[in-house]
């Protein structure tokens, strides 16, 4: 990577655990950022995905907008530009998104799981990313592995606790920047909300966190890199061991403002009926718990679902 935050192979969990964990811990620690490569994730799945994302976002808007679902908050299809808004800014972002969540097998196990829809304008966005969504499922469980042993725990401590989360796969649009936005860019600063984010098409300019300092370091990728951050739902389980990091998507400038970005960001939620308790491993007299009070996954996502404009 082209900044100071580590890229780590996810295939030396298994080689070399010890080592592995003790690194992710430390990039997690000291950035909440980290890359992973080793995934196996095939290029040509990341290709196909971007061709078909690009196909839905060209169509007009009247097409796209069959697909937005009043009601869920965004859990599922279309989302149009101009609608979210990071929590404690005035201005929308820049954006428009499509949201694919879990394909359930019979009933949901909660009522804020919804089936997906589907574009039929676009035939070979389904397969792409149905495929897409469990790669990235499964990469996201084996980052989780390493994390739930550095945080002293049985390695397959979230298995059972993210067999049935909201997790959510969000194509993301950000068109050409008009020169006067109205004090609005393509993400405002924001946390994300989940346990962990593992996003492909960071390797396009305009993704920065936050350091302590108060500067903004940009982040991008080579290669297969895939970058996974820390969400709030895990800072606040972890009682901040593992810090969620401040970031934004700012505006290009130049020829770069007349061209679209895409970005292919999965969210990783733990079950919605899951009680994010703060972990007895990272409580200490030097570290009290900072969340006495526990709180459902579902009821902390619709309390900032609606902080950010998306349930009103």
């Amino acid at each position: 990577m082209s900044t100071a935050v580590p890229t780590l192979n996810i295939q030396e969990l298994d080689s070399d655990t010890e080592r592995f964990v003790e690194a992710l811990g430390k990039a997690y620690m000291q950035f909440g950022f980290c890359g992973i490569t080793g995934h196996g994730i095939p290029p040509s799945l990341i290709k196909e995905s971007y061709r078909q994302v690009q196909t839905f976002f060209d169509l007009p808007l009247a097409d796209k907008q069959k697909y937005h679902i009043p009601g869920v908050g965004g859990a599922r299809g279309y989302t149009a530009l101009g609608i979210e808004t990071a929590r404690d800014s005035k201005h929308p972002d820049l954006k428009e998104f499509w949201h694919v969540g879990l394909e359930l097998d019979g009933d949901a196990p909660h009522q804020s799981l919804y089936p997906n829809v589907w574009p039929t304008e676009v035939p070979g966005f389904e397969p792409a990313l149905k495929q897409l969504y469990a790669e990235l499922k499964g990469l996201g469980e084996r980052v989780l592995e390493a994390l739930a042993l550095f945080l002293q725990l049985d390695r397959d401590y979230f298995a059972d606790k993210v067999n049935y989360g909201n997790s959510i796969l969000r194509p993301i649009h950000y068109p050409p920047v008009p020169g006067d936005t109205g004090g609005s860019i393509r993400a405002g600063q924001h946390e994300d909300i989940n346990l962990i984010t593992l996003l492909i098409g960071a390797s396009d300019a305009g993704l920065e966190i936050l350091r302590p300092d108060g500067s903004w370091l940009p982040i991008t990728t080579q290669g297969d890199t895939i970058v996974v951050n820390i969400g709030d739902m895990l800072q606040r389980l972890s009682n901040h061991v593992l810090p969620s990091t401040t970031h934004r998507v700012v505006n290009p400038v130049g020829d770069g403002a007349t061209r679209s970005r895409y970005s292919l960001p999965f969210f990783m939620h733990p079950n919605p009926d899951f009680e994010i308790r703060t972990l007895t491993t990272c409580v200490s007299e030097d570290r009290p718990d900072l969340y006495p009070l526990p709180i459902t996954a579902n009821d902390y996502l619709l309390e900032r679902l609606a902080e950010i404009g998306l349930l009103k």
